[in-house]
């Protein structure tokens, strides 16, 4: 599947919205990919994740376990893990630290993170953060888009299903054409 392939599967679910949106890191993007409206279709999901599996297993062979960040990345990495075959579990905030709140992981699993859209990486980062912190052996993550277009650091290498550069602007450097739109935040950080 290609970068194309995907963008055309958001644009079919209606997915690929324009306006300024704050995104979940802060910054300011003229663009803003809605996956909400690709994964409340589970046939768009399906293809989706069933690539990227077999992106991950091309890439670092079969995890023991997926592990996506709440919430955006529950879905993918459920998903994800039934095409693996091997069991999803996630991290949630807690005081706004993501923990392993609900699951146990064996020191030394071999993990794959799996996140839906991935701009600076933030996400990815703090759940490498916690699943070493818990001895696991973090051996990739994995997102169905990486908005940064390979420039985010995530701490272990990065799988995309897709490669789509947008802007990301911080608020005090907003081209005149966007900060002339009032700004809204569709994302579920901070909820």
């Amino acid at each position: 599947m290609q970068t194309e392939d995907v963008l055309g599967i958001f644009r079919e679910a209606g997915a690929i919205l324009e306006g300024h949106f704050i995104l979940t890191s802060g910054l300011r993007s003229p663009v803003f990919l809605q996956k909400a409206r690709v994964f409340m279709h589970a046939d768009k999901t399906e293809t989706l994740c069933k690539a990227l599996a077999a992106k991950i297993e091309e890439s670092v062979g079969k995890p023991d376990y997926v592990v996506g960040p709440a919430v955006g990345g529950i879905i993918p990495a459920y998903e994800t893990s039934r095409h693996l075959g091997v069991p999803a579990v996630w991290v949630e905030r807690e005081q706004g630290t993501f923990r392993l709140r609900r699951f146990e992981i064996e020191k030394g699993a071999r993990v794959v993170i799996v996140e839906d859209i991935v701009t600076t990486g933030l996400s990815i980062r703090e759940t490498v953060e916690c699943l070493k912190a818990l001895g696991a052996d973090v051996v990739a993550a994995a997102c169905i888009v990486d908005r940064s277009a390979g420039k985010a650091d995530v701490g272990v290498p990065l799988i995309s299903l897709a490669e789509y550069e947008v802007p990301a602007y911080p608020v005090d450097a907003l081209p005149p054409e966007l900060a002339a739109i009032p700004p809204v935040k569709p994302g579920s950080r901070n909820i």
